[in-house]
């Protein structure tokens, strides 16, 4: 945790990370139960009533500290994948109320979400508008004093087993990106359900979402009418850089195992890390891992200066994600066979890390994201 003395961080940031860790040792050591949604729930209930989950969501005054959600994400993703899921999508999930949420919202949905007792999602992508945003067909007619949605949302987290989701659908204000308005919509309201479970190659709850004349009230859009992209971009420009500090911390972790097991296996009548191919594997996942970690930490302290980070944290996500991938098969090489068996941590990384390389904002559009800044 040698990070932790870069100029990144106040003495509060090294605290936190610090009691995280032991709390993560102490806490994190039970093997997942066989019903992933009941496993996602206890670990909710359990962050938040350690009072981890204050960290992710923001009430009225209040400034979301990007280096602690960063930290904690780093810390939880070294520990157990699916923790750091959990405590994501409540930030995620509950982001844009922090974010833009009317006082009355902020009290009824982010106490609930800090103390565990309210699940979160964030509800954008559809079918055919994953990255491209602009290309969303679910829409939200006014009638009256409420909303009436229809369409699909998929590759929902938390999905089937949220409270209420944040969810972006078209209002027709203006064409493409403009004509879009964000809606907090609790599970259970009639003409909401869920359409399908999905099951990815690392576990964790997701759906897709389908509405048919579910009306909402007007009282649970999110700012104005026609604002909803920006609020989503608001929301991934904090949480798209904790991306990034999740994938560091499943880095972190490969290249712990991996040292250990170059320096453990016998190899040619020495060790495995005493060979200069493995020493050379070594230094290059160090170097991805501290690269990283400076870029992941820059975006989050630039941010938390107040500053525009669009472009650092696109930067800070692609190199960390892509990084990451790199270190932790390098790792599994390093184990040989035992490193495709499951149940190995190396192999529980591999399947945690694809999907990260994709959600909130694939390699490709962040290459896109990084290519227009600098055009600017």
């Amino acid at each position: 945790m040698q990070h932790l003395d870069w100029p990144f961080f106040d003495d509060r940031h090294r605290e936190l990370a610090a009691s995280l860790d032991a709390w993560c040792a102490d806490h994190l050591r039970v093997a997942h139960a066989a019903d992933v949604d009941t496993q996602c729930r206890a670990l909710v209930a359990q962050l938040g009533a350690a009072g981890w989950l204050h960290h992710a969501v923001a009430g009225e005054g209040e400034a979301i500290d990007t280096r602690a959600i960063c930290l904690i994400r780093e810390t939880l993703a070294r520990h157990d994948g699916l923790a750091d899921f959990a405590f994501a999508m409540q930030g995620l999930g509950s982001g844009a109320i922090s974010l833009q949420g009317t006082p009355e919202q902020r009290a009824r949905y982010l106490p609930r979400v800090a103390r565990g007792e309210a699940l979160a999602a964030f509800a954008l992508s559809e079918p055919e508008a994953g990255s491209d945003v602009a290309a969303m067909q679910c829409r939200a007619v006014a009638e009256g004093d409420d909303y009436v949605l229809d369409g699909e949302k998929t590759w929902i987290s938390n999905g089937g087993i949220a409270d209420f989701y944040v969810l972006f659908a078209r209002t027709g204000e203006a064409p493409g990106a403009r004509g879009i308005s964000a809606f907090i919509v609790d599970a259970g309201l009639p003409g909401f359900e869920i359409a399908e479970r999905i099951d990815v190659i690392a576990p964790h709850p997701l759906a897709r979402l389908r509405f048919t004349g579910c009306r909402v009230p007007r009282r649970q859009m999110l700012g104005t009418p026609g604002e909803g992209f920006k609020v989503a971009m608001r929301t991934l420009d904090v949480f798209r850089t904790s991306v990034a500090a999740a994938a560091l911390g499943f880095a972190r972790r490969a290249l712990q195992e991996g040292l250990a097991q170059a320096k453990a296996r016998p190899m040619f009548g020495a060790r495995l890390a005493d060979l200069p191919l493995t020493q050379a594997k070594l230094a290059d996942m160090a170097c991805t891992v501290d690269s990283s970690a400076l870029l992941v930490y820059r975006a989050a302290w630039l941010r938390d200066q107040g500053r525009t980070v669009t472009k650092e944290a696109a930067m800070a996500k692609l190199m960390a994600t892509e990084g990451a991938q790199r270190v932790i098969d390098a790792a599994v090489q390093l184990f040989g066979g035992r490193g495709v068996r499951r149940g190995e941590v190396v192999e529980s990384l591999y399947r945690e890390i694809r999907a990260l390389r994709i959600y909130e904002g694939a390699s490709e559009v962040q290459q896109l994201i990084i290519g227009r800044e600098l055009m600017r």
